[in-house]
Formats: structure tokens, C-alpha cells, sequence
């Protein structure tokens, strides 16, 4: 194939020569009917490349085979059998692999590092999970992506289960052992997910690591805006082997998906992947050096520390590690990543990614240069400056490893549909929680619907909003009350 081609890009360009006039929506008309005040802020380019993506940029009957020849060129691009774009991100992306590979009432194995997006596909479809461990590191109080064994040991304990579920890499840059579930998933006929929303450069560059298809997943879910170059919500989804049809994950994706997909956001994916086709080797590996050095200059700011692959990588932990999600511990500084973040963005306008009761997370990607690069640098050596204006750091109650689990009573779509209550916090334990709460970012739960309330993550989630964290899902962000089923309705 040729990736010098766009085809969504082309269709653009001879749309705008042709001055095609439409009388279909969207209702601005190219931007004739835009608010002046919009277009000043947007620009005129946004409304132009607002049309349909059928019986505009290609007709009606899609005869110019405009999607599909960009979703060919991103598959040979990145060695998997078939691609699917998705204009609803990876949220939506992941759902539609979920539902093709397990059905309602049917197992699927999901690690528990799961983003809210895939429990909101177990609510959706009524799917049973059978939750596998994340590797702990109690010392670090951070999740890895669960190991191979530990899907191995699920499995033998659900031998009916449809499939499994992972992710990799996680928000923090930690990778699973793809390879080995993959291995353990196929010795079973069972298809693996890989949710690698944040893992869309991977196959662009030989020194990062392995990527889901060439470890062997069956599905793998990518966010396109994440690392890359698309824009938001822009998400692929990539299929190979023969273990789930590619015209059952097409029509649940169908099922799922929007009518009036944004060619906008299909223009980002196309143009994206001739940029990665094309160069994606050299401007990945000036990034990863680019990395190495500000990771390094940050070491040696006093009181910062920057997770790097000692930390994540071996036994217990990762098996691999991508080092362009730059997070940096706070300990030694004596404050909390949600102060840190505020100050940064307060007093330098930087806007840290991720931020925990101890650490903050900068993202950098083959965009970035000396000037964002130095920015983040002059802002983290100020930061350490100030940091006795953020002292103490609020105590927050982060719960050893086994106190984290909770028992699943029921599933999570009977719970959160079923008879609902709100209760005080101080009365919630035992109860049979109803609502999803989740720490934002990275958004994986904290609570499930039907998991049964345990002391310890009350405290930390009571402790940890007190202290800035951010619970943007639960029916009261300040978890004043919690929403847990009413008591006797068979399922708690």
C-alpha cells in the first residue's frame, strides 16, 4: 500500500475544489450559518471539514470506498488483519470488543486496573466479570497491569469464561506480559482484549515496547489523541485472527456508535497514521531521547524523583515500560501531586496529566521540543522552591494491597439498575455499593456497582477528596452519602 495516501484528506481537498453545496446537515452549511463569535474562536477550517461522511465527503452508497480505504492503509500500516475507526473514542471502542467476544450473563476475565469505560460495558451488556489481579506494589501504592499466572489461575477457577481483558499499557507507562496472555488466552480457543488506549505509538517505533498485535491479542483498543496526533475522541480499534468475526465486532460497534460520525476526527486518524507510516521511527526516537534527558534534569531537582523502569519492571511488577508518561514522586518533597498540580497550573500555566496524593504525571509525545521541555523544567525547579507553601501534604489513607478488593455480591448491571439508596458515609460499609466512583485521572474505579463497601477504601476515598482528589462519577463528588442498594432486594 501507499501511505503517502490520505483518502479522508484527499476527499477533503476535492470536496472543497468541487464547491460542493450541501442541503444535508450539519445545519451550519460549511459554516455560512456559524455564530461569528464561534468562528473567531474556532476558525473557518473547523466548519469547512464539518460534513457528512456520507453524501458529502463520499456519496450515499460509500462508493468511493473513502473510510474504508483509510481503515486498509492504518491496518498494513500497523501489521493487523482488520482497523476500525471510531469517532467516539476509546470508551466506545472498548465496549464494542467487550460485546463481541462475551455476551449478558456470559464471563469475560478483566483485570481490575480496568479503566471506567470497560465497567461501564459490563453494566451495558450485563456481562460477568471475573476480576484478575493487578500486581501491587504496596511500597509505591501503585497498580501493574495483572500477570500472565494470574490469568492463568482465573481461568482454571472460570473455565467457562469467553475471553480475557487487559490493559496495557497503563496511564503510568507499566506494560503486561501480552505475550504470555496471549499464550495463555489461545492454549483455551479464548480471544484476548488488549484496552492500549494509551499504547497508539507503539508500533511505530522499534525501541518502545511491543505493541498488542504483535504480541498476539486478538482486539486491541487504541486512543488515537492520547499519544498521537489525532484529535479528541479519535480512537482505532484492530482485529486479527480467525477467534471473533470481523462482521460481529463491525455491528457491535455499530450498535454502539454514533450515525453522524465527525469527518474531522476521521481526517486526524488518516493524516495521523501517514505521519506515522511515513516518519514515525525518527520523530518516536527523537522523542524517547528527548525523554531520557528531561527525566534525567528532573532526578536531579531536589526532593523529585521519577519513576523509571527499576521501579516498574520485574518480578511482581511490570514486564515492560514506556518511559514518555514522565511520573514523578513527590515523596521527598513532602507534598501531595494534588497541591502540585494546582500550584503548576496557578503559577506557570502547565497543566500536569495525572496527580495522586503523591505523584504527577507529565505526558510527552513526539510534539513536544526545548520550549515545552523547558517550561515543565524552569516550572518543576520553581515548584521545589515553593514546595514549604504546600506543606504538609494531607494524609491520605491508601490501603495496603489486600485491603483494596472488595467481594463482587452481584453483577454490576443488577446493582446499578436495582432498588437504590443513598446512605451517610460512616454507615456505607457492608453495604452493597450501587455507583461507580472513581478517581479522575487515570479513571480507573475505586468502587463498583455490586461490590460490597469495605472500611479501609471508604477512608481512603473520604481522606483522599479532603485532599483534593477528584471523584467526577459518584451521585455526591463530596461523598458527604453513597449510593448502595437498598437493603433486601436479593442482592446484597
Amino acid at each position: 500500500m501507499d501511505h503517502m495516501e490520505a483518502p479522508v484528506l484527499e476527499a477533503l481537498a476535492r470536496y472543497h475544489r468541487r464547491g460542493a453545496l450541501p442541503f444535508t446537515p450539519p445545519g451550519h452549511k460549511q459554516g455560512r450559518g456559524a455564530d461569528p463569535e464561534v468562528v473567531k474562536v474556532l476558525g473557518d477550517e473547523v466548519f469547512r471539514t464539518d460534513l457528512l461522511a456520507f453524501g458529502g465527503l463520499d456519496d450515499r452508497l460509500g462508493s468511493g470506498r473513502v473510510l474504508e480505504r483509510a481503515e486498509a492503509l492504518m491496518a498494513d500500516a500497523v501489521r493487523a488483519g482488520h482497523t476500525f475507526f471510531s469517532t467516539c473514542g476509546s470508551s466506545l471502542s472498548v465496549k464494542a470488543a467487550m460485546l463481541a467476544v462475551a455476551g449478558p450473563h456470559e464471563t469475560l476475565l478483566v483485570g481490575r486496573d480496568a479503566h471506567k469505560s470497560v465497567v461501564s460495558g459490563l453494566i451495558i451488556s450485563g456481562v460477568r466479570p471475573a476480576w484478575v489481579e493487578p500486581e501491587w506494589d504496596g511500597a509505591r501504592h501503585i497498580a501493574h497491569p495483572p500477570s500472565a499466572a494470574s490469568f492463568e489461575r482465573t481461568f482454571d477457577a472460570c473455565p467457562e469464561a469467553r475471553g480475557a481483558l487487559v490493559t496495557s499499557p497503563t496511564p503510568y507507562g507499566s506494560c503486561a506480559d501480552l505475550a504470555g496472555i496471549a499464550e495463555v488466552c489461545h492454549r483455551r480457543g479464548r480471544p484476548l482484549i488488549v484496552d492500549e488506549a494509551w499504547g497508539a505509538h507503539l508500533p511505530f517505533c522499534s525501541e518502545l515496547p511491543s505493541w498488542a498485535m504483535d504480541a498476539g491479542a486478538d482486539v486491541c483498543v487504541t486512543s488515537i489523541h492520547k499519544m498521537g496526533s489525532g484529535l479528541e475522541q479519535g480512537s482505532v480499534f484492530h482485529l486479527q485472527g480467525d477467534l471473533i468475526d470481523p462482521a460481529v465486532l463491525r455491528a457491535r460497534a455499530d450498535l454502539l456508535g454514533t450515525t453522524s460520525p465527525s469527518v474531522l476526527l476521521y481526517a486526524g486518524m488518516d493524516g495521523w497514521r501517514r505521519q506515522m507510516a511515513l516518519g514515525g521511527e525518527e520523530l518516536l526516537g527523537a522523542a524517547l531521547r528527548r525523554a531520557h534527558a528531561v527525566r534525567e534534569e528532573i532526578e536531579a531537582i531536589g526532593g523529585l524523583h521519577v519513576d523509571g523502569r527499576a521501579d516498574y519492571v520485574g518480578p511482581g511488577r511490570a514486564t515492560d515500560f514506556d518511559p514518555l508518561p514522565v511520573v514523578i514522586d513527590l515523596t521527598g518533597l513532602g507534598v501531595s501531586g494534588y497541591r502540585a498540580a494546582d500550584w503548576l497550573r496557578d503559577h506557570h500555566d502547565v497543566n500536569a496529566h495525572l496527580a495522586d496524593h503523591r505523584r504527577i504525571s507529565a505526558q510527552l509525545t513526539h510534539a513536544d521540543d526545548s520550549s515545552t521541555t523547558g517550561a515543565l523544567l524552569t516550572a518543576l525547579r520553581d515548584l521545589a522552591g515553593h514546595a514549604d507553601e504546600l506543606r504538609p501534604a494531607p494524609e491520605v489513607a491508601v490501603p495496603a494491597p489486600g485491603e483494596l478488593r472488595m467481594a463482587q455480591s452481584c453483577l454490576p448491571r443488577d446493582a446499578y439498575f436495582g432498588s437504590v439508596a443513598d446512605v451517610p458515609l460512616a454507615r456505607a460499609a457492608g453495604r452493597v455499593a450501587a455507583e461507580m466512583i472513581t478517581p479522575y485521572p487515570p479513571g480507573i474505579p475505586a468502587v463498583l456497582p455490586g461490590e460490597v463497601l469495605k472500611q479501609p477504601v471508604l477512608d481512603y476515598l473520604r481522606t483522599g477528596v479532603k485532599a483534593g482528589m477528584n471523584l467526577p462519577d459518584a451521585a455526591d463528588p463530596g461523598l458527604d452519602t453513597i449510593r448502595v442498594l437498598v437493603e433486601g432486594t436479593g442482592a446484597d
